[in-house]
Parts: C-alpha cells; sequence; structure tokens
C-alpha cells in the first residue's frame, strides 16, 4: 500500500512546522554548548612547552621533518655510512616501528568512522517471501511470492556537535599516532648506534687486550730463558707464567663480549653474519673523531619537537573534545530517515506490482531520565581530560630531566679529557721505565706486572670514556625526540686511539 503524501494532508503541517521550529530553536542553542567552546587543558604555566604548529594530518613539526629520508641524513652528519646501513635496516625489520604503523593505520581507520557518523546512511534491502492469506470463509486463494527490494536512509543532525567532537578527538589521536611512529624510529636509531659504538669500542678493548697479553707472553719468555740460565729463581718464571695466562684470558674474555655485541647488531639488523663482520672489517671507526657540534644548552622550545610530547598534548585535546561529546549526549537528537520500496507480488493467476516512498519521520529525541547513565559518562569524560592534562606535565617533566641528565654526562666526560690522557701518559711512561730496569735486573717481576696492570686500567678507562660520551650524545639525541641542529663548529677529539703495550707509544690528542 502506497504510503500517506503529507503533502496532501494539511492537518499535519502545523504539527511539523512545530517540530522544525523546534529543531531550529536547538540549532541555535548548539553555538554555546558546543564541545569545541571548553577552554584548554588548565595545565600549569611553569610546565607548559609551546605546542607544534603542524597542520592537521602533518607531522611538520616533528624532528627531521617526520622523514625517514631526514634521519638518515642527520645520522649522516656522523660520517659513517656504515652506521646508516645499520639504522636503516633495522627500521625496515623492526617489530616497535611495523606495531607503531599499525597504529596509525587504526587511528585513521577511526577518525574515518567518526566522520562517517555526521552523514546520512544508505542501505539496500531485499526480501523474499512465500505464502498465502485470506479472509475467513472465502475460498482459498493461490500461493503468492513476494518480492520486495528498497533503499532506505537515516541521518541523525548533529546539532550539538557530539560527532564533531568524536570526529576531532580521533583527528588529534591520529596526529598523535603520527608522532608515536617516528618516536619509533628514533628509538630504534638510537639503540642501534647504541650497540653499534659497543661493539666498536669492545673491538678496541680487544686490540689492548691482545696486545697486553702477548706483551705478557714475551716477558714470561724472557724469565722462563733467565730462570733455565740460573739467573732468576723459578717463582719468578711462575709468576711470569700466570700473568701471561691471566692476559690471554683476559682477551679471550673480551673477545666473547665482542661477538655478543655483533650477535646483538645481528638481531637488530636482521643482516647474514659474516656479511656484517666483513662491513664492520671494511670500515673502522676512531671513537675519537667527533662530528656533533657541541650542545652547552638547550631551548625550551626544542622540547616540543618531542614525540612523545607531541603525542601527549593531543591526548589532551582528544579527552577535552570528548568531555564535550559525552556532554552533547545529554540533550535532545534530531532524525530523519526515509526509503523507497518497489514491491512485485506474483500468483498464478496474475502478477501486481506497486512502488512506495517516504520522508520521514523527522524524529527529535529528549532524554529524560537515563538512571544517571549520562552524567556519569561526562563524569569519565572529565576523570579521562584531567589523567591526560597529568601525564602531559609528566611527560615534559621527564623530557627535562632526560635533556638535563644527558648534556650533565656530556659535559662531564668533557671535563675528564684531559685527566685520562694525562693519567695513561703518565702511566705509559711509567711502564716503559720499569720495564727498562726489569730488563737491566733493577727492578722485580712484581713491579713490572704492577706497572703492567696499572697501564692496562688507564687504556682502558680511556675506551670507556669515549664509549660513555658517545653513549651520552645519543642519549641526547633521544632526549630531544631525533637530533638536534645548530651552527657551531665541530669540537675537537676527545683522546687520541690508546696504544699497545708491546709498542710503547704516548697516547696524545691530535
Amino acid at each position: 500500500m502506497k504510503k500517506p503524501d503529507f503533502r496532501r494532508e494539511p492537518s499535519r503541517l502545523p504539527a511539523l512546522g512545530l517540530l522544525a521550529a523546534c529543531a531550529l530553536l536547538l540549532a541555535g542553542c548548539a553555538t554555546d554548548l558546543s564541545p569545541h567552546s571548553m577552554p584548554a587543558a588548565p595545565i600549569p604555566t611553569q610546565w607548559q612547552a609551546p605546542l607544534p604548529a603542524a597542520a592537521p594530518g602533518t607531522t611538520a613539526a616533528l624532528p627531521h621533518d617526520g622523514s625517514l629520508a631526514g634521519l638518515s641524513r642527520w645520522w649522516g652528519q656522523q660520517n659513517d655510512p656504515l652506521l646508516v646501513e645499520l639504522i636503516m635496516a633495522a627500521e625496515a625489520v623492526s617489530p616497535s616501528v611495523s606495531t607503531a604503523r599499525s597504529n596509525i593505520e587504526q587511528a585513521r581507520a577511526s577518525r574515518t568512522a567518526s566522520a562517517a557518523a555526521m552523514l546520512p546512511t544508505l542501505d539496500a534491502v531485499a526480501s523474499a517471501s512465500r505464502g498465502r492469506s485470506a479472509p475467513v470463509n472465502r475460498a482459498t486463494p493461490p500461493i503468492a511470492t513476494t518480492l520486495d527490494a528498497g533503499l532506505q536512509a537515516s541521518w541523525e543532525i548533529d546539532l550539538f556537535g557530539q560527532y564533531a567532537a568524536s570526529r576531532d578527538a580521533d583527528q588529534q589521536r591520529f596526529e598523535g599516532s603520527q608522532a608515536t611512529w617516528h618516536a619509533a624510529r628514533v628509538s630504534m636509531a638510537a639503540e642501534v648506534a647504541t650497540q653499534y659504538y659497543s661493539l666498536r669500542a669492545c673491538e678496541k678493548l680487544l686490540e689492548v687486550a691482545r696486545a697486553d697479553a702477548a706483551s705478557r707472553a714475551e716477558t714470561a719468555r724472557l724469565a722462563d730463558l733467565s730462570t733455565k740460565a740460573g739467573f732468576q729463581a723459578p717463582a719468578t718464571a711462575a709468576l711470569a707464567r700466570a700473568s701471561a695466562a691471566e692476559g690471554h684470558g683476559n682477551a679471550i674474555q673480551q673477545r666473547t663480549l665482542c661477538d655478543l655485541d655483533i650477535k646483538a647488531l645481528v638481531a637488530l639488523t636482521a643482516i647474514n653474519e659474516p656479511a656484517l663482520r666483513q662491513k664492520l672489517a671494511a670500515a673502522p671507526v676512531d671513537l675519537t673523531q667527533e662530528s656533533m657540534a657541541p650542545v652547552i644548552s638547550v631551548p625550551a622550545e626544542v622540547l616540543a619537537q618531542r614525540p612523545d610530547i607531541f603525542n601527549a598534548a593531543r591526548e589532551v585535546d582528544a579527552a577535552r573534545l570528548e568531555v564535550g561529546s559525552a556532554r552533547a549526549q545529554r540533550f535532545p537528537r534530531l532524525s530523519l530517515s526515509g526509503s523507497v520500496f518497489t514491491t512485485k507480488s506474483r500468483t498464478s493467476a496474475s502478477t501486481q506490482r506497486f512502488d512506495t516512498w517516504t520522508v520521514g519521520p523527522l524524529q527529535l529525541t529528549v532524554p529524560l531520565f537515563d538512571g544517571g547513565a549520562s552524567e556519569a559518562n561526562v563524569e569519565a569524560a572529565k576523570a579521562r581530560y584531567e589523567d591526560a592534562a597529568a601525564q602531559y606535565r609528566a611527560a615534559v617533566r621527564k623530557a627535562v630531566q632526560e635533556v638535563e641528565e644527558a648534556l650533565v654526562k656530556l659535559q662531564s666526560t668533557a671535563e675528564r679529557n684531559e685527566d685520562a690522557r694525562g693519567a695513561a701518559q703518565g702511566y705509559r711512561a711509567s711502564f716503559t721505565g720499569t720495564e727498562a730496569r726489569y730488563k737491566s735486573g733493577l727492578a722485580s717481576l712484581v713491579e713490572l706486572e704492577d706497572a703492567r696492570r696499572t697501564l692496562l686500567a688507564a687504556q682502558s678507562n680511556v675506551v670507556a670514556l669515549q664509549r660513555e660520551r658517545r653513549n651520552a650524545w645519543v642519549a641526547l639525541y633521544r632526549a630531544l625526540g631525533g637530533g638536534w641542529t645548530t651552527t657551531e663548529p665541530p669540537v675537537q677529539p676527545l683522546a687520541s686511539d690508546v696504544s699497545a703495550p708491546s709498542t710503547p707509544a704516548a697516547i696524545t690528542a691530535p
């Protein structure tokens, strides 16, 4: 049966006019009740950080311009192509980067779904039935087959910005997920760099340990010859052999540590171990050379580029918008629906077809009583908002702490540089003199071994200081969320390479 045509029923027009007037009145009130008019997060001034002014859907305010190419160029300043290659390889296989990329796609889908809630929906409907129906006391009619097909549309008008607020909240989270993706890439680059510098320092310590072991073995050989000739007691030769065994054991232990560092790099980069060992052997690195300019202080504005702060700030905005969305759920809702159908009924005797369409109802729903559910939703949204603001403040404090700690470590390594170099030079000279006196019979083997252990400790301290400074650079890179830019000239080398005990040479800066 054809639906009634409202244009032919004047008696309904006043009711529709009243309903439309109510809708316009409610729409006018929506300006004051919109969630977008809510104040920003109440973050104390002392912990506020300037937020990146990024356009919606972009990450231009992030370090490296939020791109992998920019990250590669930044690490290229280290003048170590192998390090850049390892970082890029790790980025390609990192599970954390993959997870962050998946989170971006989920956030994008959620944003699309929220935006779709503001648009009309259109569904195609089809049905088929077979049967008979007839009034009582009448002849049995034939069996009829009925086919229905049509379109149904509905639209809820967003009077008070409920769906707009949800859409904007998802937009904020989408931008935050992009920042989190960049944070994962920065974190992976820092992890690879730390492991790489650890391996390079381990290789340098292995050189020192092997040279020390060779020196001890030579001393043991000479002591054994002197004992056989009757110039020294057997106990002296035994001490020399014990020292040589200790040196050999130290070299094996250091080699094991280097092998473990290589295994870690293989796991990070998924590069075949033989190929990685070949690349490492073909590209030796001098840890004393630094390409980055010195950093004494960091402007507070730089902290705004940190992906975690970027994400935390957008989470605050998203939570604020959700408070408005929850409030809007307490106000009236206006919806409109309609449909267009065609029906075909066929029996053995005849076939009938008729079309129907409807516009409406235009429905206004006014919440009256829900047992306090809507108020509870608002309070829950407010609690999430306060938590997001607290997390933002904590993220800023953590960023300040991490940057300051990295700067302190950099300053500490710079101040200890001269002391470490002077100590290594002094102990090198002391060992050389003691060795000469030992060969002349004026010093005991105990004195020689004591001088050797002291020199080995000083040389190891120089390498450890080089590694500590590199780690401090990486920590500052991570703390700033992906590096920094400066026009200052590069710093001088931290300290020169250590020299082997078997080839006496002073540790000097270039």
